[in-house]
């Protein structure tokens, strides 16, 4: 059976309107940490920022976003970091993102293959916003558009 409808409303809250019934579909949106990453690594920076991060991950589905701004260079620790924070994200079926990578940063994580394992963004925002559109919000957004070209 095909559905047709027409979108009646904005923002969050898709509602449709199909053979005469009224549908309606709600998106919540989804928590999201940001973390900022130790400029500098070390053994002790590492445990300390495993043991911050914890409380992140005592969720179904933790979406965290490591900003990346402050960090110097990814060396081998920082690179083992970032493996463990995606490896205990995805334990609990969730994701983590990276933003605010420097340029040369951005070239050793290509190097190394790191780059295939996380999704860069240039800024916080944008990793933080994937995370909505990811939800539900991108398919918002087409339907919207499919709808105005239509009328």
């Amino acid at each position: 059976m095909k559905r047709e409808g027409a979108l009646l409303s904005t923002n969050r809250d898709l509602k449709y309107k199909s053979l005469g019934q009224d549908r309606e579909m709600t998106f919540q949106r989804r928590a999201v940490t940001v973390k900022q990453l130790p400029a500098v690594f070390g053994r002790e920076q590492e445990r300390a920022f495993l043991r911050e991060l914890e409380s992140s991950l005592k969720v179904s589905r933790p979406c965290i976003v490591l900003d990346c701004s402050q960090t110097q260079q990814m060396d081998k620790s920082a690179v083992h970091l970032l493996l463990c924070c995606l490896e205990e994200a995805m334990k609990l079926n969730g994701d983590v993102r990276l933003a605010a990578v420097r340029p040369g940063t951005r070239v050793n994580l290509r190097l190394l293959g790191i780059d295939r394992l996380f999704k860069i963004f240039e800024t916080t925002a944008e990793a933080t916003d994937s995370f909505q559109r990811a939800h539900g919000y991108a398919a918002y957004g087409e339907k919207k558009q499919h709808a105005e070209n239509a009328a």
